[in-house]
């Protein structure tokens, strides 16, 4: 029995017994609502029951067994509920593929047998349509895989049987090996240690099948860094690897037998080459890319439900309302034989339930959503003639300069001296130019790097590459000025491409960002996985002349630079007072940026995901604590997956039915297609903590008497989203402006409600927030 019934009949039970009228309508109505079966106790139906009314009660609301050949030729037998396989069942599709397992509204949830036509299988735990859980793949040709699954992905600990020989044992991460493991050849060699992303990389050893082996650093599938080669017979070679022959040097020690003083370093790079790491086969087709058909029983005795504009059924929401209406109408039938006492106990009883959560389905629900109106690309080109364009020039130029002459970095441990605030390089560019510097249109300025080598490592570490860098920033096509600075004064710069953003600053916000450049670059070398914006490069440009103008600027990651467009932004703190939007409804489009209290979501994700969310979430908050920073925001970005032609959100629980109009042009992202991405190892590299995430947004609604309340309740309305977020704005740090600011509106609001606050209580208030924001999809 759902939730909704059994909230329905428990308000019964309190007045139907008070007349003996009462309880004979109540058993009238209780034929129209879809109910699980009942007990002789529960109900007063007898044995002459004709069989028209034991057809009509089995067919709308109980479970039982059904054998079906499906409009589409799709062929189902074992427990059906509804128009769905629920329970334990066979589906049989045409092109061959097969379930045995367990059902749940349709889809495939528990355990379960799937067979391809080729002859794999997966045999193990589903959730939701997906391979979820431990299961056991067999591919065609003889790969296996036995282990931790989340979303069709190998995720956790697995053994993995390769039809060549080779066998892997240890962890995976979206389908590839991460972390601990061991892989072994078929030829006796293995390796065992760290992985990155299918590769090897870290530590680890490496042993052949003569007994010799290599203990160290690893990248990219060879030694990188300090590592020992020992031989059999007991010599060893000690030094810092590379597959750069001028970074190479080491000492070899040899045995009592000399045996090795040929040997040259380059023969292991040239014997670990023919080690290959096998790819395994892809599974053909995902279970959860299969779609069911639907049957559409004649038995079935309802009214039509209600159509939205895309075509899809509205369910269950006019069955709610007449079940609240039944003893609420003023006329009519079933008002008629209940008296004034027996409504106002049952009204009684309904606001009770209400009040303690039971009924808040039954509740109207709230206006369809709809894809926001696309706003323009946003910025304005800097083209000559603009305010800004002699600026761009220099910034264009300087950035050129100090990228093209920088030497590529060689190790990302940097001494202390790196990290000086003092390091910084002056350039000067006059307009006729010099023997380093070209000449140009502009008037004569300088250039400021600061701390060059440290921006540098990090632009290595978040893996730019130093062409791309200068080609987006520099090429031929000009920034983009955004059309309104932020609160702090700062202009926002666009590179064509979207892939960076560049920040003018305060001179208050270089220092913070200097002083806190060595923790910085620790924790983002720590932690790869890190929320915390990404900088490229801080510099200044001062120009010459009468004016002697200084301009600071970071160069930081665009977050919002995607392949899906961004359909709503949220600028989250965890504070309400002046957290929503200033522009009238008319005005927002896709590029407007809400607040907490526009918020109207709590955005559900995978096990794996949310755990590593909010590990990482921990990290960063107390590492911004200890550099007592304070004020930042988390800035997530939603595209809604599914949308109907006419612009509507379709929730993830709308199912069509074969048979009922479905416009196939809608401009979506199917499921299908997710499970596509998620299917490929390579495309999975756009996919990362905070990057191109699926998730699912829970549609939130704020009670009408709570101004201020942070996060609405849940309506138990989905969306398949994919999500982007970031922790920005991370240079403000708790000055006496702040505290200034603190002690002046606490005077005249709640301090608790107030951004300013001092950086322990802000780190606390904003985790507390956002775990409430976020949570784990159940």
């Amino acid at each position: 029995m759902s939730k909704e019934q059994s909230c329905v009949l428990k308000a019964w039970e309190v007045t139907v017994r008070k007349t003996q009228q009462a309880k004979k309508r109540a058993n009238n109505i209780f034929g129209t609502v879809s109910v699980a079966p009942q007990t002789d106790d529960d109900t007063t139906t007898t044995e002459d029951n004709d069989d028209d009314s034991s057809t009509n009660r089995s067919s709308i609301g109980e479970l039982y067994h059904a054998e079906r050949v499906l409009p589409n030729g799709d062929y189902y037998t074992g427990q059906w509920y509804d128009s769905f396989p629920h329970g334990h069942g066979k589906y049989l599709w045409t092109d061959g593929c097969m379930y045995i397992g367990e059902w749940y509204n349709g889809k495939t949830m528990g355990r379960g047998k799937f067979g391809w036509p080729s002859g794999a299988t997966y045999e193990g735990e589903f959730k939701s349509g997906y391979m979820d859980g431990i299961g056991l793949y067999t591919g065609p040709s003889g790969d296996t895989y036995k282990g931790q699954w989340v979303m069709n992905l190998k995720h956790g600990h697995g053994f993995k049987s390769f039809a060549n020989g080779d066998v892997y044992d240890g962890e995976w991460r979206r389908g590839l090996q991460e972390a601990q493991g061991k892989y072994q050849w078929r030829d006796g060699s293995y390796y065992m240690g760290e992985w990155k992303n299918g590769v090897i990389c870290g530590k680890g050893t490496f042993i052949w099948p003569d007994g010799n082996r290599y203990d160290g650093f690893w990248d990219d599938g060879f030694p990188r860094g300090n590592g020992t080669f020992k031989w059999a017979d007991g010599s060893f070679y000690v030094g810092h690897w590379s597959k750069d022959p001028e970074e190479m040097n080491g000492t070899y020690y040899p045995s009592e037998n000399e045996g090795n003083i040929e040997w040259d370093p380059k023969d292991v790079f040239n014997n670990l080459s023919e080690y290959k790491i096998c790819s395994g086969e892809r599974v053909p087709v995902l279970p959860s890319q299969k779609k069911l058909s639907v049957w559409n029983s004649s038995k079935r005795v309802e009214k039509p439900r209600r159509m939205s504009v895309d075509g899809r059924v509205s369910v269950g929401v006019d069955r709610a309302f007449e079940k609240m209406n039944m003893w609420g109408s003023e006329s009519g039938e079933g008002a008629a034989d209940i008296d004034s006492t027996t409504r106002r106990d049952l009204d009684a009883e309904m606001m009770r339930l209400e009040a303690e959560g039971f009924i808040q389905s039954l509740r109207p629900c709230p206006a369809p959503m709809r894809l926001p109106r696309a706003g323009r690309k946003q910025g304005e080109t800097i083209s000559k003639g603009h305010r800004n364009y002699e600026l761009m020039l220099n910034l264009q130029l300087g950035i050129r300069h100090a990228v093209g002459k920088q030497a590529p970095v060689v190790s990302l441990d940097l001494k202390h001296s790196a990290f000086d605030p003092k390091e910084k390089v002056w350039t000067r560019f006059p307009s006729e130019g010099t023997k380093y510097t070209p000449p140009h249109q502009s008037s004569e300025f300088k250039w400021k790097d600061y701390c060059p080598l440290v921006f540098r490592s990090l632009r290595k570490l978040f893996k730019v590459d130093p062409a791309d860098y200068m080609l987006s920033i520099c090429g031929n096509d000009a920034l983009r000025e955004l059309s309104s600075p932020g609160k702090s004064g700062s202009f926002f710069y666009l590179t064509n491409d979207d892939r960076y953003m560049i920040k003018t600053m305060k001179k208050s916000e270089t220092k913070v960002l200097l002083r806190m450049l060595a923790a910085y670059y620790n924790h983002v070398r720590a932690f790869e996985n890190t929320l915390v914006i990404r900088f490229y490069g801080l510099h200044c440009v001062k120009l010459t002349g009468p004016i002697q103008k200084k301009v600071r600027f970071v160069i930081m990651g665009n977050l919002f630079c995607s392949e899906y467009s961004i359909h709503r932004r949220f600028d989250l703190k965890g504070s309400s007072l002046g957290r929503t939007t200033d522009k009238p409804e008319s005005e927002i489009n896709s590029n407007t940026i809400l607040k907490d209290l526009d918020l109207n979501f709590i955005f559900r994700l995978q096990k794996a995901w949310y755990q590593e969310f909010i590990r990482q979430v921990d990290k960063d908050c107390e590492f911004l604590e200890q550099e007592r920073i304070m004020d930042y925001s988390l800035l997530v970005g939603i595209h809604f997956r599914e949308a109907s032609v006419a612009g509507e959100l379709i929730p993830s629980g709308a199912r069509t039915p074969i048979g009922e109009f479905e416009d196939e042009s809608a401009p979506r992202l199917s499921r299908a297609d997710v499970d596509q991405l998620l299917s490929d190892p390579t495309r999975w590299a756009s996919i990362r903590l905070g990057g191109n995430m699926p998730a699912r947004a829970e549609r939130t609604m704020r009670r009408s008497d709570c101004e201020f309340q942070l996060v609405g309740e849940p309506t138990g309305e989905y969306y398949e989203v994919v999500m982007i977020f970031g922790i920005i704005d991370i240079l403000q740090d708790y000055d006496i402006s702040k505290k200034l600011e603190h002690a002046y509106k606490s005077i005249q609001y709640d301090p608790t409600s107030i951004s300013a606050v001092d950086p322990r209580l802000y780190s606390r208030r904003f985790r507390d927030f956002i775990f409430k924001v976020f949570t784990e999809d159940n």
